[in-house]
């Protein structure tokens, strides 16, 4: 792969599936969407300029029968939804340059200019159909689709499972029989066409089975486009739904002839893998049969699963996007979407997987990382971090890792695999973290004033690099990130932006400098509803236990005292004077950050212990100890091997979750 082809883009269009408004928009909306969100902000990243095209799907039968059972007229109906996808699309922060609906009147105009001419060259007829027909999914069933129940009078649609209705009724029809040999060798020719690949095998099997001319409108249908010259009917469904693509960025308007010929073809339309058979092989013919260039390549998803069922409108198994933005917030969910759900396979949606994905990847891997930076930082009094000119060889193998990673990274992304990418970006904040604690910076501050410095520098390079390669999938929170580093303006991306970002990061040689600022946490931890029960072994038998040998019992008064409070511990440091003393820096939530003397030297290294969450009593007097002052206690155990371990929660909390 060429440096210009991974790291470098001059123009990119980027569609969604446009979306049936019968119900407010569910999680696989959103999914679809964000993956052509993600699609163009890493292009924006590479200073392309970007089009991102999404929108609703007016028109045809299961339209028409909504807005029947609801009392209105179809217009009206869609009208009153189509608010609902553009409000959860800007609260995700989905930023799309169009969102078009195939009521505008600019779509209607193209797709009967479009018909006008396959019929001039006589590549429409008209012609009776008989066979069946599946509503729900506008689609007309051959005898290469259908599957029968047990009723052998019933007929299942092979996509949705549920029952078709029988059509006996006169239609127009493309000659779609005339491009099978065509679309194998243009899949030949482009065996990148679908990603994964796997699906375009599936493509090329049904086409090479036979392809049979395809229903081109609907006789007992009104809502819908007009077909040109015959009133009667309307425009197919997905012939009307599918040229949204080229409609969107002008075709068939001469006013913007110029904007249609550099957009198009589209550099990638993203959709589900159940509607693939009408972009793979539908759409290309028909841009055949037009004589336009053919899409690039298409990103053909999994479906997301609930209860290992696919999430859909019509099984009432949806996920409300809102309700997720309202607890999560749209970064955290974005996140989760896009680097648990793998494009190659279906992927199951939970609850207690987002939770524990906020709490371990972005609270503890980044968030922690950042405020331990800046903590550090604040307590010595350099939070103004200069730029750093001599490099010590861990701090350059730290940035060698970070290239090398840079460089997986935008191949990924370049290849669409976005939760891979994403996957390299945790390995690049991993090794940071690890360097961090090798490094142990809240030493050299005591001790090498300038290697503090130098470390310091290093991390907020690394972060920097983690907030720009995280904005398109966390656009705010990157943001934020680069805020607290003092580097705000750093991504100053505008519609179509020149600077390539991206390549500047491949060429950077650590020569920033750096404003810190404290802040609070960019991330929420949960602790998932999780019950944290503190047990203690001791050498104490169970025959002694049964004669009763606790006689200091307490009351529950008593009990309720005790400030018994989860933290996270943020520095530890050896003590010179005592071989058995840790100072920890520890970080209790709304209880602020406590200054803890531990004896537990010989039981743990500093790695051991630092980015670890552990239960204090805090409510302890005061102590000195080698004339520091000790503000609490760690509660620890003693195992079958008498060693020390660690009481902390099963997982991860909020810190200053009290024990109750």
């Amino acid at each position: 792969m060429s440096v210009e082809n991974k790291f470098q883009s001059q123009k990119f269009y980027v569609t969604t599936p446009i979306y049936y408004p019968t119900a407010k928009p569910h999680l696989g909306s959103l999914y679809s969407t964000l993956l052509a969100d993600v699609a163009a902000r890493w292009h924006k990243l590479l200073g392309a300029q970007v089009f991102f095209l999404t929108g609703t799907d007016e028109h045809g039968q299961k339209i028409a029968q909504a807005a029947e059972k609801a009392g209105v007229s179809p217009q009206q109906f869609v009208d009153n939804l189509v608010g609902e996808y553009t409000s959860m699309w800007h609260k995700y922060e989905l930023a799309y340059t169009r969102f078009i609906r195939t009521t505008d009147s600019d779509h209607v105009q193209a797709v009967q200019l479009w018909l006008q001419k396959l019929i001039d060259r006589n590549l429409i007829y008209k012609a009776n159909y008989t066979g069946y027909y599946c509503t729900p999914c506008e689609t007309f069933i051959t005898d290469l689709a259908y599957v029968k129940s047990q009723d052998i009078e019933l007929v299942l649609c092979s996509t949705c499972q549920r029952p078709t209705s029988y059509l006996a009724e006169e239609n127009y029809f493309f000659r779609l029989s005339n491009y099978q040999a065509k679309l194998l060798d243009f899949y030949a020719q482009n065996p990148n066409f679908i990603v994964p690949k796997e699906r375009l095998n599936e493509v090329i099997k049904f086409v090479e089975s036979g392809l049979r001319d395809l229903c081109l409108s609907r006789s007992t249908v009104t809502w819908g486009i007009k077909f040109p010259g015959d009133n009667k009917h309307v425009t197919y469904v997905w012939a009307d739904a599918l040229n949204n693509y080229i409609s969107g960025v002008g075709y068939g308007n001469s006013n913007k002839t110029k904007e249609f010929d550099f957009w198009w073809p589209a550099d990638l339309h993203v959709m589900g893998k159940d509607i693939v058979r009408f972009h793979a092989v539908y759409w290309p013919a028909f841009l055949l049969a037009s004589d336009l260039p053919l899409p690039k390549q298409l990103l053909v998803h999994g479906w997301l699963k609930v209860n290992d069922q696919k999430m859909s409108k019509s099984l009432s198994n949806t996920i409300d996007p809102e309700e997720l933005l309202n607890n999560y917030g749209a970064d955290p969910v974005r996140y989760y979407l896009v680097s648990q759900m793998a494009i190659t396979r279906d992927s199951e949606f939970s609850i207690v997987d987002l939770e524990q994905k906020i709490s371990s990847d972005l609270a503890n891997d980044l968030g922690n990382l950042l405020n331990r930076t800046v903590q550090l930082a604040v307590q010595n009094n350099c939070v103004k971090i200069p730029v750093i000119t001599n490099w010590s060889e861990s701090s350059q193998k730290l940035r060698s890792s970070l290239l090398e990673i840079l460089d997986t990274y935008a191949q990924y992304m370049h290849d669409n695999y976005y939760y891979l990418a994403l996957a390299e970006l945790w390995k690049l904040i991993k090794l940071t973290n690890a360097f961090f604690h090798t490094q142990a910076p809240w030493v050299l501050a005591k001790t090498d004033c300038n290697k503090f410095i130098e470390i310091l520098s290093a991390v907020c390079h690394v972060l920097r690099t983690v907030a720009i390669l995280s904005w398109p999938v966390l656009p705010t929170k990157s943001q934020q990130l680069l805020q607290r580093l003092g580097h705000e303006l750093a991504l100053d991306l505008k519609p179509n932006n020149s600077k390539n970002l991206i390549l500047e990061l491949k060429n950077n040689h650590w020569d920033l400098d750096f404003n810190l600022q404290a802040g609070e946490p960019l991330f929420t931890r949960y602790d998932q509803n999780l019950k944290i029960k503190v047990t203690e072994k001791t050498n104490m038998s169970v025959e002694n236990i049964n004669q009763g040998n606790i006689n200091n019992y307490i009351g529950i008064e008593d009990l309720t005292k005790i400030e018994l409070v989860v933290g996270t511990i943020i520095n530890c440091e050896a003590i010179e004077k005592s071989d058995k003393l840790y100072k920890l820096q520890v970080d209790c939530g709304a209880y602020g950050t406590r200054q803890i003397l531990s004896g537990i030297k010989q039981y743990f290294a500093p790695a051991d212990l630092l980015n670890r969450q552990a239960l204090f009593v805090l409510n302890l007097k005061p102590r000195q100890m080698l004339g520091l002052e000790s503000q609490g206690m760690m509660l620890l155990a003693k195992d079958a091997e008498n060693n020390l371990q660690r009481m902390a929660p099963i997982a991860p909390v909020p810190n200053g979750t009290r024990l109750a």
